[in-house]
C-alpha cells in the first residue's frame, strides 16, 4: 500500500482511540505515541513499486537507432501493462553514440523499473553496452560475462588525437559518472572504463559496485530482485515485488525488419543493385522488372541509410565517381578517368558510414566486390549506349537519308531509281542520265530527292534480288 494510503488508515484508528468514550487518558496518551513511532517507521520505510509480471526484451545486437526505437517502445508496453519491471537482457559489442544516449535517457525517464541483465554466459555489454547497464535500476550479469571497454574512438577506428581526446574522454567521463553517482555505484570504476579501457568480469564489476547481482539464470536474477531496494533516478526508492510471471516483448513486423535495412553492408548492396536495374530499364524501357525491383531496392536502401550517419565526404566522392565513368565514356580516357572514378567509388564507400565502430563501417572486400565489378559493368553499359547513340540509323525514313542507288530512268525534274533493292519514284533539280549512280538526300512521303554521285566506288543492285531474270554479272549495292 503506498504512504499516503498507510498514514489515513492510521490517522482513523487514532482517531477512535482518543474517543473519551472508549479509553482513559493515560491509554490515549500512550496510543499515541505508538502511533507516533509507527507513522515514523513508515515514513523510513521505502515504497513498494506495483508488484505484477515482468516484461523481457532481448537485445542482442549493435546499438543503432533501432534499439533505442525497440527498447522506447517496449518501455512503454511496460508502463502500459503496469509491469513490475523491465528486463533487459543484454548482448551486445557496443555501437552508435547517439542511440546510446537516447536509450539511456528512456531508461531515466521510465516510470516502471529496468533491469539489464549481461545473458547468457559468454555474453558481453562492452562500450554503449555498459553505459546501458550502469544507467538501470538494477545491473546484474551472469556468469563468465564481461562489461566496460568504453573509451571513445574515432570514425576509423583509431584513438582520437590529443587535443580531441581530451573534449570527448572528458565529456564521456562525466557522463557515466553521473550515471553511477545517482544509482549508488562506484563513479570510479565507471570512469575508469572510458579513461582505461577497462573490462571487468561479472566478479569485478560486483566488487567494484559497478552491479548489484550475479545471477546464474533468469530465475535466480528474479529470485534476488524480487524485495530488492531501488533506487530511481529522481531519488525515489522503492521495493521490487515480482508476483507473476515473465512476458517477452514481441517484435513487430517492422522493427524484425529495421535491423536487417540498418545494416550497412545490406543497404549498400541494395543501392548497388537498385541503381544498375534502374539504368538498365532507362536503357530498354518496357522490360518493366528491372525497373520495379531497382525502384523498391533503392528506396529500402535509402530508409536503412537515413538511419544511420552518412558522411558527406563519402556521398560526394561516389557521385563524382559517377561523373568519372560518364567521361571515360565521352572521352575515351583510355581506362585512367574510369579507374580514378573506381578509386572514388571505393574511399567514398568506406567513409560512407560515419560511426566509430569498425564493425558497422563496410569493410574492404566488400566495397572493391561490389564497386569494381559495379564500375566496370556501368562503363560498358554507357559505352554501348554512347555507340549506339552515335551510329547513323539504318532503318526508317531516316534510314533512307545517304543512301546509294542507280537511276532507273532518266531523271529531268521526276524519273525512277533504285535504291536499297526497290524501286522508288525520284525527283532532281539536276538532270541525271538512266544507269547513273544517285545519293538519295531527301524523303518527301513516297518521293525520294536524289542528286549525282560522284563516289562511283559504291554501287547499287541493277534490279531485285527476287527478280528471276535478273543478270548474273549484276553489280552488289
Amino acid at each position: 500500500m503506498a504512504l499516503m494510503d498507510n498514514v489515513f488508515v492510521i490517522k482513523l484508528v487514532y482517531m477512535k482511540m482518543v474517543s473519551p468514550k472508549l479509553y482513559p487518558r493515560g491509554t490515549v496518551i500512550y496510543g499515541g505515541l505508538i502511533l507516533s513511532a509507527i507513522i515514523c517507521g513508515i515514513c523510513l520505510c521505502p515504497d513498494v513499486f506495483a508488484g505484477g509480471d515482468v516484461l523481457r526484451l532481448k537485445l542482442k545486437q549493435d546499438i543503432t537507432p533501432v534499439s533505442a526505437e525497440v527498447v522506447g517502445a517496449a518501455i512503454h508496453r511496460a508502463e502500459q501493462m503496469d509491469a513490475a519491471a523491465l528486463e533487459i537482457e543484454v548482448d551486445t559489442p557496443g555501437g552508435l553514440d547517439t542511440s546510446m544516449r537516447e536509450i539511456v535517457s528512456q531508461i531515466l525517464a521510465s516510470k516502471v523499473p529496468v533491469i539489464v541483465y549481461v545473458a547468457p554466459s559468454g555474453a558481453r555489454a562492452a562500450s554503449a553496452g555498459f553505459v546501458i547497464m550502469l544507467a538501470s535500476d538494477l545491473a546484474a550479469m551472469a556468469p563468465g560475462t564481461v562489461t566496460g571497454a568504453a573509451h571513445p574512438v574515432m570514425i576509423d577506428g583509431r584513438d582520437i588525437e590529443k587535443t580531441m581526446a581530451e573534449k570527448v574522454t572528458n565529456d564521456a567521463a562525466a557522463y557515466v559518472r553521473s550515471l553511477a553517482l545517482k544509482r549508488g555505484r562506484d563513479p570510479a570504476a565507471a570512469e575508469s572504463a572510458i579513461r582505461e579501457s577497462r573490462s571487468f568480469t561479472e566478479q569485478e564489476a560486483s566488487q567494484s559496485h559497478l552491479i548489484e547481482i550475479i545471477a546464474r539464470d533468469e530465475a535466480d536474477l528474479l529470485a534476488q530482485a524480487n524485495g530488492k531496494v531501488v533506487t530511481r533516478f529522481d531519488g525515489a526508492s522503492g521495493e521490487l515485488a515480482i508476483r507473476g510471471g515473465v512476458l517477452d516483448y514481441n517484435l513487430t513486423a517492422r522493427q524484425r525488419l529495421l535491423p536487417w535495412l540498418v545494416d550497412p553492408r545490406v543497404a549498400f548492396l541494395l543501392f548497388a543493385i537498385g541503381a544498375l536495374c534502374i539504368y538498365f530499364e532507362f536503357q530498354h524501357p518496357g522490360v518493366i522488372a528491372p525497373g520495379a525491383l531497382g525502384a523498391i531496392s533503392v528506396v529500402l536502401a535509402l530508409y536503412g541509410f537515413h538511419m544511420l550517419p552518412i558522411n558527406l565526404t563519402g556521398v560526394l566522392l561516389i557521385c563524382v565517381a559517377l561523373v568519372l565513368f560518364v567521361l571515360e565514356v565521352k572521352l575515351h580516357g583510355f581506362g585512367v578517368l574510369g579507374l580514378a572514378g573506381i578509386a572514388a567509388a571505393t574511399v567514398g564507400s568506406l567513409i560512407l558510414i560515419d560511426v566509430p565502430d569498425p564493425r558497422m563501417r563496410l569493410p574492404l572486400s566488400l566495397v572493391l566486390s561490389v564497386v569494381v565489378p559495379f564500375g566496370l559493368i556501368l562503363m560498358v553499359l554507357l559505352r554501348l549506349a554512347y555507340q549506339a547513340r552515335q551510329a547513323k540509323v539504318n532503318t526508317g525514313i531516316a534510314g533512307m537519308i545517304g543512301q546509294v542507288g542507280r537511276a532507273q530512268t532518266a531523271i529531268s525534274g521526276r524519273g525512277t531509281v533504285f535504291v536499297r533493292g526497290e524501286l522508288w519514284r525520284a525527283r532532281s533539280r539536276m538532270k541525271i542520265e538512266p544507269g547513273e549512280p544517285v545519293q538519295v538526300t531527301g524523303l518527301s512521303g513516297l518521293t525520294l530527292d536524289v542528286e549525282p554521285n560522284s563516289d562511283r566506288a559504291v554501287t547499287p543492285k541493277e534490279t531485285s534480288a527476287i527478280d528471276p531474270e535478273a543478270p548474273t554479272n549484276a553489280a552488289s549495292l
